[in-house]
């Protein structure tokens, strides 16, 4: 499976990425706020993507919002410190297709994205 990370920390890429490619998935790229992870997923058509809510010049929830606009079929699992149910609401009602939360452990990332595995 070929995943892109959204997400303005690198600390969280980095780690994400250490924890999807030793579980077997394929990191094929990485954006470091919103805007850049549109333009990501339409160059390199991942099959998931993680994607931080609280992002600098673009967030999120507008980013998964246009990547929907582009291929409604888009598999995308929010990430984000904001586990409010106010945020999580929002996020699935935009077309997520799950929710990570902030700080996270090994077992809750591979948990969350089992389901497109």
């Amino acid at each position: 499976m070929r995943v892109l990370i959204v997400d303005d920390a690198l600390f969280i890429r980095r780690t994400l990425k250490m924890i999807l490619e030793q579980n077997g998935y394929e990191v094929v790229g990485e954006a470091g706020n919103g805007l850049e992870g549109i333009l990501k997923y339409k160059e390199l058509q991942p099959d998931l993507v993680t994607m931080d809510i609280t992002m600098p010049q673009m967030d999120g929830l507008t980013a998964l919002k246009a990547i929907k606009k582009i291929d409604p079929s888009a598999k995308v699992v929010m990430i984000t410190a904001l586990g409010n149910e106010s945020t999580v609401k929002e996020t699935i009602l935009s077309g997520a297709n799950g929710f990570i939360v902030k700080p996270f452990v090994q077992e809750q990332v591979l948990r969350g994205l089992s389901a497109f595995k």
